[in-house]
This record gives structure tokens, C-alpha cells and sequence, in this order.
């Protein structure tokens, strides 16, 4: 078998066990926790089952995070007053979750994930997206483990390093168990957690004044950047989103998946970020410490942490999932289980160096570093897609050889998308003229979709697939 064909979709497992890695046991009903072997073949029809409504639970709860909420403080440190972060955080919020929800409504109907999907516009070139898409999935296992480890240690009285080694213990389990372990366990957290950051928002002060301190074109600044990494939280989702959908039937209407996915993503996101940019004074670098201060050191207290861990358990557990998908997905032929637990063993360094220094600069440097590449990536895939739906072709990714197509002109797209955002950029480790100019507003994520569009889509669009 090619590295670069689609693995066959087997009518069974044999006495001999799977074909290859990328078969294998598939949960079989609603509460199925074995072990899913099942790595980037699709899932055949006749092994799907759930409804669409699991799609909202299953991207809710992992979004309840003290990385959104510490997220949300982004937009009063840059000088904005509450009403108009929030603005800007429920835009950048929908922005981001439309093109998440679209793309999740593709598992039903191919039984196939993200990554593995990718391979029908980039062929052979999936490889750059998807070495990408993988370290993204460590870089935001530190990203989410840093307050979920920091929690745990907390509550347990043990020091860091400790706290963050069992949170990646755990999100490395469930990540190996799999699919259905992830949706059962999203669909619990979702009750729990919403009521822990509910009380959690009860025990902020009544009143929170956050005066605004840019003015003009630095508060327009302002504005496009706490909305931009907004977006980019939700837009992180995007390389995902089928995998978590890809055991649905194929007749699950596609509308119903769109906005349980979009209600889900945009409602969690906004809420944390919400209570972030409400209690900025509160949650400062170290999150877990303003929860446990605001709470109390009681058991109220000692809920609000575990809360805290178990929500970063919930999030990093679909982040070493995806990224098993994506490891597969450029050609390694290892287990699926083997690769969700390797990004949760190398996203433990990448968190004691974060948690090492100015974790306010390294944390959003990280975060807008790992999503400058989805937009394009987003770009080339949809209109790929269009173009299929457009010219009434069969998306079949158990019959359709991406062999002989080198994929030259997705990733020349994705390329140019990448190199056309650098100017618009706005990190703390570069910020390019046209952001300088705009006075720190990031439109990176913008110019990248456009320009990959532009680049993109007059080739594909006037011209079939090479088959």
C-alpha cells in the first residue's frame, strides 16, 4: 500500500488482525470505551452510528478551559474597556467556529478525518500541512496543559512539573482510547464544567471596572487583535473537525451537524473568554491561582481546581486524537493509540519552558504561531471541495488514489497564504510593517484565506481532479 493511497475500509477485522495500522477495531455503539485501533482509513458505513446532537457536547466542553479564559484577559491588557473587548471576542469567535463547523459536517458523510480529507486537494503535499497540523496539536497540548498541570499541582500540593507530568498521563490515555471514550466523556464534562465556571463567574466581584486605555487608532488596533486571537481559537478547531464526526451515518443532515458544531464551539468560547476579560484583574499569568483565591481554599475551592484540571484533561485528550490522525497521515506507519500518547510525552517539555519565563509573551506568541497556517490550509480545502460538489463528482476516499497527484498547486496556495500573512502579523517575537502601521492590528489571518483563495481557486475550479 502506497504511503499516499487511502487505506481500505475492511468489511471486518480478520483472525489475523487489521491490515495495516491504519484499520483496525472500531467502536461499534454509544459507550463502546475499548481501545480504537482505527487510524486514518474511513470508517465504512454500515460501523456508523450517533446522532448530530453529540457534536455540540463534544466541542463545548473543550473549550471550557483557563486557556480561553486567560485568553479573554488578552483584550484589557491591550487597553480596551470591557464592552468593546467582548465585541471584538464574539466576532473573532464567529469568525473562527463557521469554518470549523462547515468542515465537521464532511466525517458523515466520507468517514474520514481532516487530515486524511486534506490528501484529496494536496495529495503527496499533504505532508507539509500535516507535520503542521501535528506539531500544532503539541504545541497546543502546552498551551491548555500549562493551567490544566498547574491546577492539579495545586490542588495536590505537588510541585509543577508533577501536576503537568499526570495531566499529560491522563489526556494521553483517553487520547489512546480513542473516539467514543472522547464523546462520552465530553458529553459528562459538559454538565460539570458549565456548572463550575458558572460559579466561578458568581464569585467575580459585581462590579469590574476596566477603564479604556487606548484611544483612536491604538484602540482599533486593539480591537482587530483581541479579535483576531479570538478567531484563532476557534479557528484551531478546523484540522479536527471531521475526525469527531466521521463515525456519524451518512445521512445525518449535514444543516443539524453545521450549527450543533457552530453553537457549541462559538457559545463555550465566548463565555470563557467572557469571564477572562470580566476578572482580568483577577486572572493574572497564574489562572489556577486566581480560581483558587477567588474560591476559597475550601472544598469549593478544591472543586474550582479540579474543575480546572478535568477541563484541560477534556481538551488536550481531542488534541493528541487529532494528532495521532495527522502522524498517520504523512506517512508514518505507527499505531494510532502509539501516536496520541507520543504528542502528550512531547508536550510536556514544551510546557515546564512556557511555565520557565514570561508566560504572558510565550503563551500568545505560541497561540497565533500555530494557527497562521490554517486559514490557507481552510481555503484550499473548501474550495476543493466546492469544486467537487459544484461538477457533481463522488468524494469516495476508499476508492480515490492520490498517488500520481503531487498536490504542486494547493501547495504553492498554501504557501503563498503563509508568505502574504508575514506582513500582517503581530507577536511578540515579530510584528510586521502592515501590523506596525495599523498599530498592532493582526489582519494575518485574513490576508492568508484571501490569498490562497486567489490562488487557488481559478486552477481548481476550471479543472478535474487528476484520478
Amino acid at each position: 500500500m502506497s504511503l499516499m493511497s487511502f487505506p481500505p475500509a475492511p468489511s471486518s477485522t480478520s483472525a489475523t488482525g487489521p491490515r495495516s495500522v491504519f484499520d483496525g477495531r472500531m467502536p461499534a455503539e454509544p459507550g463502546d470505551l475499548r481501545i480504537e485501533a482505527r487510524g486514518i482509513a474511513p470508517v465504512p458505513g454500515h460501523h456508523r452510528y450517533g446522532g448530530p446532537g453529540r457534536l455540540f457536547t463534544v466541542w463545548f466542553a473543550p473549550n471550557l478551559t483557563m486557556t480561553g479564559v486567560f485568553t479573554g484577559t488578552v483584550g484589557i491588557a491591550l487597553g480596551l474597556d470591557v464592552p468593546t473587548a467582548l465585541a471584538a471576542v464574539v466576532l473573532g469567535t464567529l469568525i473562527g467556529a463557521v469554518p470549523t463547523a462547515y468542515l465537521g459536517t464532511w466525517g458523515s458523510r466520507t468517514g474520514a478525518g481532516q487530515l486524511p480529507l486534506a490528501r484529496l486537494a494536496f495529495g503527496r503535499s499533504v505532508l507539509v500541512p500535516g507535520l503542521l497540523q501535528w506539531l500544532s496539536s503539541v504545541a497546543w497540548d502546552a498551551l491548555i496543559g500549562l493551567f490544566g498541570g498547574d491546577a492539579l499541582a495545586r490542588l495536590c500540593g505537588w510541585p509543577f512539573w508533577l501536576g503537568v507530568l499526570v495531566m499529560m498521563l491522563g489526556q494521553g490515555s483517553l487520547g489512546v482510547l480513542g473516539y467514543e471514550a472522547i464523546h462520552r466523556l465530553q458529553k459528562l464534562m459538559t454538565f460539570v464544567l458549565a456548572a463550575a465556571f458558572a460559579a466561578l463567574a458568581f464569585r467575580l466581584p459585581d462590579s469590574v471596572q476596566h477603564a479604556a486605555a487606548a484611544h483612536g487608532a491604538d484602540r482599533a488596533g486593539a480591537f482587530v487583535l483581541t479579535s483576531t486571537i479570538a478567531l484563532s481559537l476557534a479557528l484551531s478547531w478546523a484540522p479536527y473537525a471531521s475526525d469527531f464526526s466521521r463515525y456519524l451515518p451518512q445521512d445525518t443532515s449535514r444543516p443539524r451537524m453545521f450549527w450543533y458544531t457552530l453553537l457549541g464551539v462559538s457559545v463555550s468560547f465566548v463565555a470563557v473568554q467572557s469571564l477572562g476579560l470580566w476578572g482580568a484583574s483577577v486572572f493574572t499569568d497564574q489562572t489556577a491561582r486566581g480560581v483558587e483565591g477567588l474560591l476559597g481554599g475550601g472544598i469549593l475551592g478544591g472543586l474550582g481546581l479540579l474543575a480546572v484540571a478535568l477541563a484541560a484533561l477534556c481538551s488536550n485528550a481531542m488534541n493528541d486524537y487529532s494528532g495521532s490522525l495527522a502522524l498517520q497521515t504523512i506517512g508514518l506507519r505507527v499505531p494510532r493509540p502509539f501516536a496520541a500518547a507520543l504528542a502528550a510525552v512531547l508536550g510536556f517539555p514544551l510546557v515546564l519552558w512556557m511555565h520557565a519565563a514570561d508566560t504572558t509573551a510565550r503563551f500568545q506568541n505560541v497561540l497565533l504561531f500555530v494557527g497562521y497556517w490554517i486559514p490557507g490550509f481552510v481555503a484550499v480545502v473548501a474550495v476543493d471541495w466546492f469544486a467537487r460538489a459544484r461538477a457533481g463528482e463522488p468524494v469516495d476516499p476508499t476508492t480515490e488514489s492520490v498517488r500520481s497527484r503531487s498536490g504542486r498547486p494547493a501547495l504553492v496556495a498554501f504557501c503563498a497564504a503563509f508568505a502574504a500573512a508575514v506582513p500582517f502579523m503581530n507577536t511578540g517575537l515579530y510584528t510586521g510593517p502592515v501590523a506596525a502601521a495599523l498599530h498592532g492590528a493582526d489582519l494575518a489571518y485574513y490576508a492568508a484565506f484571501l490569498t490562497a483563495l486567489v490562488v487557488y481557486a481559478p486552477f481548481r475550479l476550471r479543472r478535474r481532479p487528476a484520478v
